[in-house]
């Protein structure tokens, strides 16, 4: 072991342990204290016999901040909103967002894998915009994901379609919002301990509770140490994530939300394995799946990142409030690495590869300011919201390029030669963003007649510092939409909305500023609602056809894009999604996506017609958890569930990539075994139980990844 490994595990184990100390001295000030949490096991007596009840009262979720930045529920909102609270993590034990979407419709992860840096995800044929606690998150250039730890959020919101109106920027497939823990002025909190196939062990805990009569603290912490399925490969990833609520007076309250995290991947990174032996037929044999062509002493990613902010409040008389929300956020990647990224030999087994060392730095503050009123004029109710928000990003990366040794596939031998290593001599991206945006949300409520509109001007200004040019774009989005909420629970939605991207650079066709590319979405549906007494169900049905034009043909990570803005696409399709909880004993996850994505504007014909990347036809999924919950297996819990997902397409094609290959088509099965008693919950949980092999992607015909494997963890988690 490495001295950096031992060092920087040295500091995992002391993580772990201070959130173990600083969790029992916290319960020696509050041992009668009510639990905050709201996933909790009692003992009751039922005709004399003891009866074992988990009760997860969040799992079946009701609201959404993402949807309207209001409290307006899911079921008055018209467009499509999927919720992955914290009950449903922890119940399924999802250890990261691209597991967390397993069983949501429409959205599609782990499309290369299992990746131990980044959240590969999808939505609608789009990939979503990052937003945490409801502001842009510091996303590097090419990949929109920071990749902060599952661990630290209370809930995982996707908003599908447009959501421009209330975010700005974003594709017109979608967003996602994770929501952090907050602090509660009940005492609770939780020590979990996790261990699993690869050598995964993780230590993580989270105490929350008064200090005193105005103030709430919560600290949420993390140790992770890892294996991975490809050979040499290890990580590590220390999380800290604090946090106060403080009130005021009882007009004023101020939440301080920070996070840091640090992760380290030594050995290699996921992807680049030739297409002929993973998805095409090799005549030599198949590429075993752990195979890695990397160099494992040489090859390493370190991310640093943390983030300040707060969340306030003030109400000005009853029903209206000034609410503001502001993060400022470091984000700090560098890599070193070698891959198997040059294409395969004559002979079959020899693979040319490269090296590249990459850095990235982006520095981001983000503040959304707004004024909400909840007023009644007559006979119509009115849900008001008006708000400014603000973003300025820093962004400056840059890489190296050089031809490496190649490696035999079946006989991987490493470091032959001296390593490569040059220099970061090539500038990737020195960008300056500036977005400011105006908007006015209003939901009029006429008896169970519920209509939503909003609109909202951006001024958008970015200086391309490498290629010496600023743009300035502002655009106009809306949105406008209905529910009819009926009494046995059922609604009927319709919504139109808008949405729009800043594209960087000069089209080279006419020499023109690009303009903003932008999308448009009409969504229909129907959605259920019903709680009563310990049922609770909650389901949307849905068909949507988004539209996106001013499309640039080139491939987007370019920074500046170079191609000419002919383009456009289109998404269409159906989703079913239902989440369940009976009698707080049987639980129901189940979803089905139809997507149908088309090019239907290039400047390269051969484009004409294809697919949108990571978007299969056809996902479906189901899980059903049941707990015992009498005699002497009471508290005793097992659940299954199937995933399928049909092909869906690597890349568009182009000039670099003229043939489209696509992944595997999979249908893979998890389980989990589970035993709660008051105040313990002991945990085993298995994903792609039979451990199906397939090629979740191909980008190229020498960039394919292997979908996840089997994965095993088992969980001890004490609640107090």
């Amino acid at each position: 072991m490495q001295k950096g490994q031992i060092k920087l595990r040295s500091k995992v184990q002391l993580l772990c342990a201070g959130a173990l100390i600083a969790s029992c001295s916290g319960a020696a000030w509050a041992q009668n204290a009510i639990q905050s949490t709201s996933n909790e096991t009692a003992v009751t007596s039922v005709g004399g016999e003891d009866v074992i009840i988990v009760t997860a009262r969040n799992y079946v979720p009701e609201g959404s901040l993402t949807a309207s930045k209001s409290d307006i529920p899911l079921i008055r909102t018209p467009q499509s909103v999927s919720v992955v609270t914290r009950d449903q993590i922890d119940l399924l034990n999802f250890i990261d967002a691209q597991q967390a979407v397993r069983y949501v419709s429409g959205v599609t992860g782990e499309n290369y894998g299992p990746d131990l840096r980044y959240d590969f995800i999808s939505v609608r044929g789009f990939t979503p915009r990052q937003f945490i606690d409801g502001l842009a998150a510091p996303v590097s250039t090419s990949i929109q994901s920071v990749g902060v730890d599952l661990y630290a959020f209370e809930s995982f919101e996707v908003l599908k379609g447009p959501a421009s109106v209330l975010y700005g920027s974003a594709p017109p497939g979608g967003i996602y919002n994770q929501v952090s823990r907050r602090a509660s002025e009940d005492f609770g909190g939780e020590i979990q301990a996790k261990y699993g196939m690869y050598d995964y062990k993780s230590v993580s805990g989270t105490v929350t509770g008064a200090v005193t009569d105005d103030l709430a603290v919560r600290f949420t912490g993390l140790g992770l140490d890892r294996n991975a399925e490809r050979r040499g490969v290890d990580s590590q990833r220390i999380l800290a994530s604090p946090t106060f609520t403080w009130k005021l007076g009882d007009r004023t309250e101020i939440t301080g939300l920070g996070y840091y995290q640090y992760d380290e991947v030594n050995g290699d990174t996921n992807g680049f394995l030739p297409a002929v032996g993973t998805l095409l037929p090799n005549p030599l044999g198949q590429i075993d799946h752990r195979a890695n062509f990397g160099e494992p002493d040489f090859n390493k990613f370190v991310r640093r990142q943390w983030a300040v902010g707060w969340d306030a409040s003030h109400e000005l008389a009853e029903g209206i409030s000034l609410q503001s929300n502001a993060k400022f956020s470091r984000y700090h990647e560098e890599s070193r690495v070698i891959y198997g990224g040059g294409g395969l030999g004559a002979d079959n087994r020899t693979l040319g590869r490269f090296s590249f060392p990459y850095d990235e730095k982006v520095k981001s503050l983000a503040i959304d300011n707004r004024l909400a009123a909840k007023v009644d004029t007559g006979a119509i109710s009115h849900n008001f919201l008006a708000g400014v928000d603000y973003r300025n990003v820093t962004n400056v990366s840059a890489f190296g390029f050089a031809v490496a040794t190649p490696i035999d596939i079946f006989n991987p031998v490493y470091s032959t030669a001296p390593i490569v290593n040059p220099a970061l001599s090539v500038p990737f991206s020195n960008i300056k963003l500036k977005q400011t945006g105006v908007y006015v949300q209003d939901q009029f409520g006429f008896g169970n007649l519920y209509i939503l509109a909003g609109g909202r001007y951006d001024w958008v200004k970015i200086d391309d510092r490498n290629g010496g040019t600023e743009t300035k774009q502002h655009k106009f989005t809306w949105r406008v939409g209905a529910n009819y909420v009926f009494d046995n629970g059922f609604a009927p939605y319709i919504g139109y909305a808008k949405s729009f991207e800043p594209v960087i650079g000069t089209d080279s066709t006419t020499l023109a500023p690009f303009k903003p590319s932008s999308g448009r979405q009409v969504e229909g549906g129907i959605k259920y609602n019903v709680t009563a007494g310990d049922v609770k169900i909650f389901a949307t049905a849905a068909l949507f056809d988004i539209k996106q034009t001013n499309v640039v043909t080139t491939g987007t990570s370019i920074v500046p894009v170079f191609g000419t803005q002919t383009g456009a696409v289109k998404s269409s399709g159906g989703e079913l999604e239902l989440v369940a909880r009976i009698r707080e004993q049987l639980s129901i996850n189940a979803s089905y996506s139809y997507n149908d994505t088309e090019v239907t504007k290039d400047a390269n014909p051969a484009a004409i017609g294809a697919r949108l990347v990571t978007t299969p036809k056809h996902k479906a999924s189901l899980f059903v958890d049941y707990t015992l919950q009498r005699g002497a297996l009471g508290g005793l819990g097992f659940g299954a569930g199937a995933r399928y997902s049909s092909s869906s397409a690597g890349s568009l094609p182009d000039a670099f990539n003229p043939t489209v290959l696509y992944g595997d088509a999979s249908t893979t099965f998890d389980a989990i075994v589970h035993y709660d008693t008051p105040g313990w919950r002991l945990a085993v949980n298995a994903s792609n139980l039979f451990d199906k092999r397939f090629v979740a992607r191909c980008a190229s015909l020498s960039n394919c990844t292997y979908g996840a494997g089997r994965q095993v963890i088992g969980t001890v988690t004490k609640k107090f």
